[in-house]
């Protein structure tokens, strides 16, 4: 499996220690298997380090380890109730990380609002689930261990700015 990480600089030895804790999936780092997601998730971080580069990393990943018993793995299959209640309870701090890895939907900016009312008891998760459904939900893998970091093998780096909008 090919995926992509997209910085504002290359990432061939990926570290776990860096980023913010309060994101979709906690701590860790993140890759997707969806260029484009990746290349948006660069010019977005450019914007704000206010960089001048766009830089998508790629990685080789054996998806086996997906079902491994050496990995403590949770996988979300699409917008479910247990994904956006990890995804608001990780933004607020407030889940210790227990995952090697973890597999499920970007929770990106278009879907915030949506996320924020749930959050603030504005919306059921019914109600949230069927407006997050109305968009193109892109995968994230983030890798949240010392060991499962180590199974992506660097394979390139790529300019980004090259496919801007």
């Amino acid at each position: 499996m090919r995926l992509y990480h997209g910085s504002t600089m290359a990432v061939r030895t990926p570290n776990i220690t860096r980023g913010r804790g309060n994101t979709d999936f906690g701590k860790g780092f993140y890759t997707t298997t969806n260029y484009e997601q990746a290349a948006r998730w660069a010019r977005i971080k450019r914007d704000r380090q206010e960089s001048d580069k766009t830089v998508v990393t790629v990685y080789e990943f054996d998806e086996t380890l997906l079902n491994s018993p050496d990995f403590n793995v949770m996988h979300y299959h699409g917008a479910t109730k247990n994904w956006l209640d990890f995804v608001v309870n990780n933004r607020r701090n407030s889940v210790p990380q227990s995952y090697d890895i973890v597999m499920g939907p970007v929770a990106n900016d278009s879907l915030y609002a949506t996320i924020t009312m749930y959050e603030k008891g504005n919306l059921s998760a019914e109600a949230a689930i069927i407006q997050l459904h109305t968009h193109v939900l892109f995968d994230q893998l983030s890798f949240h261990s010392k060991e499962a970091v180590k199974t992506l093998k660097f394979v390139e780096v790529m300019d980004a700015s090259e496919t801007e909008d």
